[in-house]
């Protein structure tokens, strides 16, 4: 059947030849035009060799079709899909979403020119950190701050700014390595700091940073955030607290890395998980990092906070070029540090905190209607309503759980594994997860506005499916 197929399908030239195709080229560039139209076949023989059709659409139809995917830009690599795996600051998907406000102000300030090193007051050149470093001073106290790309980066100057050449502390516990095999202890190599290993994996005491300053030589302690893992049992650690008193009676400072964090108590959001940033530069870190896309909801960015002295040693970097943020990223950020002066607005407006701060009634509600428009589109499929357990994700959160609801679905003749592959393969992917109750489609990380295309996904794989039956 698939070889009969595959002779049906017709050529690039005849589909590009269609008069609405001919007027489309008027509007994209011929390259787009004849990609999508190629990829359009591809799909078609793709389907034919795995027996997913039964038949070849018609010209029309196939014109049809390359339109749509044109207007949707289907054929770019880098896409929106829907998130049904109930991982909130999911690293592979793009970590957080950004709302609606966010997206409006990027999207403006992309069309056209922004005063990002303009002071408009002075009317002569400025600096990109001016937009943001009151409201992050305002919101965690601090005396400086500043902002680059990511928060490796943002670890990297402040030890290649403040201890290169010099001794740092850092606990053999917190040696963590992050996702794409980045490790601190090569961070600390490029950095031109000398790292020295103090205490063991589960225990690190107040006594191994004092012997790193007193007998080692140390005049850094590091302090890193264990992102990804979680030590638990015979366990012991130092807070930021702590070693700023032990570094500063030596004349020493203390960084700390903190990977991630909220800027309001996360009780506010009715979490009892989390840290705050402001927390150890409260108990007298001199210099903190934390990521801007993950607990904080925002684009991607590192934040460096801390004394003014260091921060302006920072900023004066050479390398802070290189690492410099962009202007749609500052633009997201600003939006996301105006919204978390006030808690309530920011669960609100900010969609990872929304998520995050979901509670297990609301997701149950929100997989309720999700199942009836599937049951609605497959009546043959087995669709109910089951508990999961989410996760924060995005190195934020680890080991903390969230309870929250997801819609299971049986496909008839149709393996939860190969439906969850094919989602892969929608006009927009749909990413599940896969368990022994079925194909699951998490309650916690879905939009309202994408219930529907989840729904006609399923129903798309269900006719597949019945199909193939025939």
């Amino acid at each position: 059947m698939s070889s009969k197929l595959l002779r049906q399908i017709p050529k690039t030239d005849v589909i590009l030849s269609r008069e609405a195709l001919k007027a489309a080229q008027e509007r994209y560039p011929y390259a787009f035009v004849k990609a999508t139209v190629q990829a359009c076949l591809d799909e078609l023989r793709r389907k034919a060799l795995e027996d997913s059709i039964d038949s070849i659409p018609g010209l029309a139809e196939i014109e049809e079709t390359v339109l749509r995917w044109l207007e949707e830009g289907h054929i770019h690599h880098l896409k929106r899909v829907i998130n049904a795996t109930g991982v909130v600051l999911h690293t592979n998907l793009g970590r957080a979403p950004l709302g609606e406000a966010a997206a409006a102000h990027v999207a403006a300030l992309s069309r056209g020119y922004c005063n990002l090193e303009y002071d408009l007051e002075k009317g002569r050149r400025g600096s990109r950190y001016d937009h943001v470093e009151k409201l992050l001073c305002e919101l965690t106290g601090a005396e400086a701050a500043m902002v680059v790309n990511n928060n490796a980066g943002a670890v990297f100057l402040m030890l290649n700014t403040l201890a290169r050449g010099k001794k740092v502390a850092v606990s053999r516990g917190e040696l963590v390595e992050i996702g794409g095999s980045f490790r601190v202890p090569e961070i600390m190599y490029e950095s031109g700091a000398e790292m020295v290993e103090i205490g063991c994996t589960n225990k690190t005491h107040v006594r191994d940073y004092e012997r790193a300053m007193d007998e080692l030589g140390a005049e850094v302690l590091l302090k890193v955030y264990t992102s990804n893992f979680v030590i638990s049992g015979f366990t012991e650690s130092v807070s930021a607290g702590e070693l700023a008193q032990i570094a500063h009676k030596r004349g020493g400072i203390v960084l700390h890395d903190q990977g991630s964090g909220f800027l309001f108590p996360p009780e506010a959001m009715g979490l009892h998980a989390g840290s705050v940033v402001w927390t150890s530069l409260r108990e007298g870190a001199d210099v903190v990092s934390f990521s801007g896309d993950k607990l904080l909801g925002s684009a991607q960015c590192g934040v460096i906070l801390g004394k003014k002295e260091y921060v302006e040693r920072i900023k004066k970097n050479q390398l802070t070029r290189m690492l410099r943020i962009d202007k749609l990223s500052l633009a997201a950020l600003e939006i996301a540090l105006q919204y978390c002066r006030d808690p309530k607005l920011a669960r609100e407006k900010i969609p990872a905190l929304a998520m995050l701060s979901k509670t297990e009634e609301a997701c149950r509600e929100t997989a309720e209607r999700l199942r009836w428009l599937i049951a609605e589109r497959a009546p043959d499929c087995e669709v109910r309503v089951v508990p999961v357990k989410d996760e924060a994700g995005g190195g934020s959160m680890a080991g903390v759980l969230l309870d929250g609801a997801a819609v299971a679905v049986q496909i008839p003749g149709l393996a939860p594994e190969k439906a969850e592959a094919l989602l892969h393969g929608m006009s927009v992917p749909v990413i599940a997860r896969v368990s022994r109750d079925g194909l699951l489609f998490s309650a916690r990380t879905l939009f309202e506005e994408e219930l529907e295309e989840v729904a006609e996904a399923v129903r798309t794989l269900y006719v597949s499916a019945a199909g193939r039956r025939v």
